[in-house]
């Protein structure tokens, strides 16, 4: 019968500097949400995601330079991107009604790609890393609500840009389905062999 490797996460794994840089990234959250809804100068929300930004960058660096590339690593790193990406898009609502839809589908998206990840992580003790066509939609989202950070007043556009957005993110949740379709398939294959051997 295939035994599954569990994962013991240490505090070692979980307080590596990548990692810290990752629950600073959730820390800018709500200063994010404060500085867009709160100050009128939106060049300052803008700022907080580039420091954001900039430090989504360093942990990436830093973890492949230095070796500290660790199994919670690739879980919290994600997790930090996309809690940023909703509380964006959940700022933007309020300007622009359209941007219900691109949240919802985020929200739904997010919460397969979790569920999914979860389900092959319990039988695999790796995480998968981040698809192409995840990292284009993600660029896509992030550039698009960055610019209607820094622009706030371009309805007609930011309607199109949204909706080409939604696109992305639906195609990327799909993709990323039929992905874990041949994951699943393939670790169940992987079983019944073990159980047959």
């Amino acid at each position: 019968m295939a035994t599954e490797v569990k994962i013991r996460l240490t505090k070692k794994d979980i307080w590596t500097i990548p990692n810290i840089l990752s629950y600073f990234r959730i820390l800018l959250i709500p200063v994010i949400i404060l500085c867009y809804l709160y100050v009128e100068n939106p060049w300052v929300a803008v700022g907080v995601i580039v420091v954001s930004g900039l430090t989504d960058a360093a942990d990436g660096y830093i973890a492949r330079r230095f070796n500290m590339i660790s199994e919670f690593g690739k879980f919290i790193d994600p997790v930090a991107d996309k809690l940023t990406q909703v509380s964006m898009a959940a700022c933007l609502i309020v300007r622009y009604p359209m941007m219900w839809l691109l949240f919802l589908l985020m929200v739904l998206r997010e919460s397969c790609l979790f569920i999914w990840g979860y389900l092959a992580l319990r039988k695999n003790s790796y995480m998968s890393g981040a698809r192409w066509y995840g990292k284009i939609s993600t660029a896509l989202v992030y550039g698009v609500m960055f610019f209607l950070f820094l622009l706030p007043e371009m309805q007609l556009w930011a309607d199109i840009m949204i909706i080409v957005c939604s696109i992305a993110v639906t195609g990327s949740m799909l993709l990323y389905g039929k992905y874990y379709f041949d994951v699943f398939r393939q670790q169940k294959k992987m079983a019944e062999g073990g159980e047959k051997a």
